[in-house]
């Protein structure tokens, strides 16, 4: 599949969580409004929003999430359950506690489930490695 349709199948699972209700919206907004987020695929559980590095079930589970907490706070948490980063006040600050422990290369989701992702990972070319950390300007 093409970088298009990533965009594209990324895009509708951002539309599916926004019509799903599940999330609050001011962290659907504050999430879909930072570019690294924007560009992985969400799920829901129980009112938490995840991220996928991949865009077919069973979505990968190696990214922090957020929880809803009381009055209108959130927890960031994971990628596992057992792992508890913070409560903070705001969507913004949520968001800010995952973008910063995004590994540096997270990208665009992946089309395909996680074993198609490990599988592609395993056998990326090196000089697509070298070209990913290679400066630009």
């Amino acid at each position: 599949m093409t970088q298009d349709s990533s965009k594209l199948i990324v895009e509708a699972g951002w539309q599916a969580v926004r019509n799903d209700g599940r999330v609050r919206n001011d962290l659907l907004d504050a999430a879909y409004s930072e570019p690294r987020l924007r560009q992985l695929f969400p799920w829901t559980g129980m009112g938490e929003l995840h991220f996928s590095r991949c865009t077919e079930p069973r979505w990968t589970w190696d990214l922090p999430y957020i929880s809803p907490g009381t009055e209108g706070t959130y927890w960031v948490l994971g990628p596992l359950r057992t792992e508890w980063i913070g409560q903070v006040a705001t969507a913004q600050e949520a968001i800010a506690m995952v973008v910063a422990r995004l590994p540096p290369d997270c990208g665009e989701a992946f089309v395909g489930t996680p074993e198609q992702l490990a599988a592609y990972e395993t056998t990326k070319p090196d000089d697509q490695e070298d070209r990913d950390q290679t400066p630009s300007g």
